[in-house]
């Protein structure tokens, strides 16, 4: 079965992905049954009826049967996931522990546990436990050496230039964004995902272009998101219902493109620009002199990028690092070229120069 992107397939998830492709999705989101283990209906103080997840595809005959299941979908997840591919899971106390080791033991190496810390949880209404206000995501390379994408500056500056933490609050999904039944009015699906948390997940782990594979895709929150931020979906779903609202959902979403997809990158995730190659290419020349900020150090350049002065020499950061008697620097800092001008600027100027002129950025 060959990998049909954009789409949501109508079918039992195991079945579904033993039919993909290997190595075919750069990352998936998982929202597994939770196995609620639920005795008996929910009711308010005033008798009224919780509407909480009471239906078949979360029910399941004992412990062993969830394992089992459970180790099925992740070992079908992890054959069809790139080298460098990644897995998020969520789910609540009643089923995250026993799906983590499992994660564990079928050779994914976990990267961070995040906590969804729900602005707006539901009550407790019996009053015999503390409200359940979290849920719990998970996180994980597909084996410990995978170099999964992970988009530290473009977090960073949506979280106003702090760094992103691990506890996210973000509010239930409610309001025009849940989908409800178009016959009875009730909410379509028990558990629907906000886009805001399936937005932040992508946001900091795809990049445009990358395939997102949701094998329990419900009304399609995971597919919602890719769409609108430039990523393509796959999405498995066995109830056509929900593969119906999922479908209206999703036509009616216009995708983010251009100048508007872009993210904040910082230095590590620009393509490297070795010294040498501002040198070869006649940017600053062998015999040039580099000083540093307050001319207390001079280096003079060499044919081959690194530089010498007095008895040593070395690279732009060996030879920064000796100068200055520290054990590390970073010379496109450190080191400054003179203009025409007599003025003293850093050489990663001509760096970031060289970088847009030759379409690097």
């Amino acid at each position: 079965m060959d990998l049909i992107r954009n789409t949501i397939i109508e079918g039992e998830c195991v079945d579904v992905l033993s039919r993909l492709p290997d190595k075919s999705v750069d990352l998936v989101f998982a929202d597994p049954p939770y196995n609620l283990q639920l005795g008996g209906g929910l009711t308010r103080p005033d008798q009224s009826h919780v509407d909480g997840v009471d239906d078949a595809w979360d029910q399941f005959d004992s412990f062993d049967a969830y394992d089992l299941f459970t180790h099925q979908w992740l070992t079908e997840c992890r054959r069809v996931l790139k080298d460098d591919g990644a897995i998020w899971v969520i789910g609540s106390y009643h089923n995250i522990f026993r799906v983590g080791a499992i994660l564990q033991d079928s050779g994914f190496w976990i990267q961070n546990d995040v906590i969804w810390l729900k602005s707006n949880p539901m009550p407790n209404f019996k009053g015999t436990r503390f409200q359940n206000a979290h849920e719990t995501l998970i996180w994980a390379g597909k084996t410990e050496k995978s170099r999964v994408t992970f988009n530290y500056d473009a977090l960073k500056a949506f979280n106003e230039d702090k760094q992103m933490r691990s506890d996210w609050t973000i509010p239930l999904c409610t309001g025009s964004e849940r989908l409800k039944d178009t016959v009875t009015g009730k909410k379509a699906h028990p558990t629907q995902k906000p886009e805001a948390l399936l937005k932040r997940v992508l946001l900091a782990t795809t990049n445009p272009g990358d395939v997102v594979l949701d094998p329990f895709s419900g009304t399609g929150t995971t597919a919602a998101a890719a769409k609108m931020l430039g990523r393509d979906y796959v999405g498995i779903e066995q109830d056509p219902a929900y593969i119906r609202l999922s479908r209206a959902r999703l036509k009616a979403i216009t995708p983010l493109n251009g100048e508007a997809l872009e993210t904040q990158k910082g230095a590590r995730a620009l393509p490297r620009v070795p010294f040498g190659a501002l040198v070869e290419n006649g940017w600053l020349k062998p015999g040039d002199r580099l000083w540093s900020p307050k001319k207390r150090h001079h280096a003079r350049i060499r044919v081959d990028g690194s530089l010498s002065t007095g008895d040593a020499s070395g690279s732009i950061h060996r030879l920064g690092a000796h100068v200055m008697k520290a054990p590390a620097c970073n010379g496109w800092t450190f080191w400054h070229y003179e203009s025409p001008k007599g003025d003293l600027a850093p050489i990663d100027l001509l760096r970031r120069r060289y970088r847009q002129e030759n379409g690097l950025n």
